[in-house]
C-alpha cells in the first residue's frame, strides 16, 4: 500500500466534462446530469483500496447530509480492472449496494476522466461550485488506516459549508492520501 498524495489541481479549474457508465443504474451519465444546484463533489475511489474502505461510511453520511442542501456527490473508479479485477464493474455495483451509496458510481474504463482531473490516488476529492469551478481539493479529513484518528469528514464538510455560505475557499487545503490509481500500462505518465 503506497501512500500517494493528490496532485492538487489549481482552484478555479473548470470541472472536465465526462460521460460514463453508472454501474448501479446501468445508464450513461454526464457531469451535467450529476451536478448539484449549489455544488458537486467528485470522488475518485475504488473497491479494494484500504484508504477508501476506511472512509466509505462517512462518504455515504456526507452525501445524505448535503443532498438536500444542493450538493451532489459522484464517485468514479478508474482503476485497471485487468490487473485489479476486484475493481471491475460487477464488484463496483456490489460495493455500492453494500455501502449504501446514494450517489452514482461511475466506471472510467479508458481512464481518460482520471487523467482530465489529474487524479492521483484513491480517494481523491474535488468540490466544485455551482459554476463547476474548483473550490476545494484535498483530504476528507486527517484520518488514515491505522493512525487512530477518527473519520469525521471535517475537511470536506468545512469546505462544503464555506461554499454554501458564499465564503472563500479554505486557506489550508491538504492533499488527500491514498493508494495510487492503478494505471493501465499505456496510460502511465
Amino acid at each position: 500500500m503506497a501512500d500517494t498524495p493528490s496532485n492538487m489541481l489549481p482552484l478555479g479549474t473548470k470541472a472536465p466534462n465526462f460521460e460514463l457508465l453508472d454501474i448501479v443504474s446501468d445508464e450513461m451519465l454526464t457531469l451535467d446530469m450529476c451536478k448539484g444546484v449549489k455544488g458537486t463533489v467528485i470522488m475518485f475511489i475504488c473497491n479494494h483500496c484500504p484508504f477508501v474502505k476506511h472512509v466509505n461510511a462517512k462518504l455515504t453520511q456526507l452525501a445524505k447530509a448535503y443532498k438536500s442542501k444542493g450538493i451532489e456527490f459522484v464517485a468514479i473508479s478508474s482503476n485497471d480492472v485487468e490487473n485489479y479485477p476486484q475493481d471491475a464493474p460487477k464488484f463496483m455495483k456490489q460495493t455500492a449496494i453494500e455501502e449504501g451509496y446514494i450517489f452514482p458510481y461511475l466506471y472510467d474504463q479508458t481512464q481518460s476522466v482520471a487523467k482530465a482531473y489529474d487524479a492521483a490516488c484513491t480517494p481523491d476529492f474535488y468540490l466544485f461550485d455551482s459554476k463547476l469551478e474548483l473550490f476545494y481539493r484535498g483530504q476528507l479529513d486527517s484520518s488514515r488506516p491505522g493512525n487512530s484518528i477518527p473519520v469525521t469528514g471535517e475537511d470536506m464538510a468545512n469546505a462544503i459549508n464555506l461554499l454554501l455560505n458564499n465564503q472563500s475557499p479554505p486557506q489550508n487545503q491538504k492533499p488527500s492520501i491514498g493508494c495510487n490509481i492503478k494505471w493501465r500500462k499505456e496510460n502511465k505518465n
